[in-house]
């Protein structure tokens, strides 16, 4: 589920505007239409799309979740804040586990991607500018093992978790990405770094990212032990599919 990500810690400060999140109740509401759409596949999704299209810019958008803007979920209590002196570690199946600050990551070959930004339940952000590292670059500075097949990723939100394998790494092209929207990544919306998967439904693409884990075993996530899929391409298949 896009942007449907678990959230704990002590209430930040008020989002930003258009910024505002859905409790847990509501959330477990609308598991129904997202299981409806993965269920029918793309035609019920595009077809869900095509009906926000037409209020996109005209005000009306905002009646509908997600029509035009993110709507961001939260299963707990609000957006936690990034731990003193924030580092994104990369462990596991590596010769040289590494730990990262913002800073670092900036310093690192970047990758910029213009992608549209699909939920589950039906709702696309069209164009999201993105900023970041690719996941397979990391792995290679980290030395990952040739066996090490999936990246596992946890928030420092302590709940939230996350699988995608190697080779879908590559396909999507995922990044860990430090910028969105032409700016730094929010406090909302999963900064100060977060995964974004292209061609995958938001909930692959966690937030408040802390930890990535390399492994060789794939691990159901916190929307997946939940119902969802683990193999969440939005058209049902990886773009050397397409």
């Amino acid at each position: 589920m896009a942007e449907v990500t678990s959230t704990g810690g002590p209430e930040g400060p008020a989002p930003e505007q258009g910024e505002k999140p859905i409790g847990r109740r509501a959330v477990l509401g609308i598991l129904g239409l997202g299981g409806l759409g993965i269920a029918f596949g793309e035609h019920v999704q595009n077809g869900i799309s095509d009906l926000l299209k037409p209020l996109r810019g005209t005000g009306l958008a905002g009646l509908v979740p997600g029509g035009g803007n993110f709507t961001l979920y939260t299963v707990t209590s609000g957006f936690p804040a990034p731990p003193p002196d924030y580092r994104l570690t990369v462990n596991g199946m590596v010769e040289r586990p590494i730990q990262l600050s913002v800073r670092d990551l900036e310093a690192l070959p970047a990758t910029r991607l213009t992608h549209d930004f699909q939920c589950v339940t039906g709702w696309v952000v069209d164009d999201v500018h993105w900023t970041g590292v690719r996941l397979t670059e990391l792995a290679k500075l980290a030395g990952a093992h040739p066996s090490a097949t999936v990246f596992h990723f946890s928030s420092f939100d302590g709940v939230y978790t996350e699988t995608l394998t190697t080779d879908q790494a590559e396909q999507s092209g995922a990044i860990v990405a430090y910028s969105m929207l032409g700016g730094p990544v929010s406090k909302a919306h999963g900064g100060p770094v977060r995964l974004y998967v292209p061609g995958m439904f938001g909930y692959k693409s966690a937030k408040w990212l802390s930890t990535i884990t390399l492994t060789g075993v794939v691990e159901e996530g916190y929307w997946e032990q939940n119902g969802y899929p683990v193999d969440a391409w939005v058209n049902g298949h990886g773009p050397s599919a397409a």
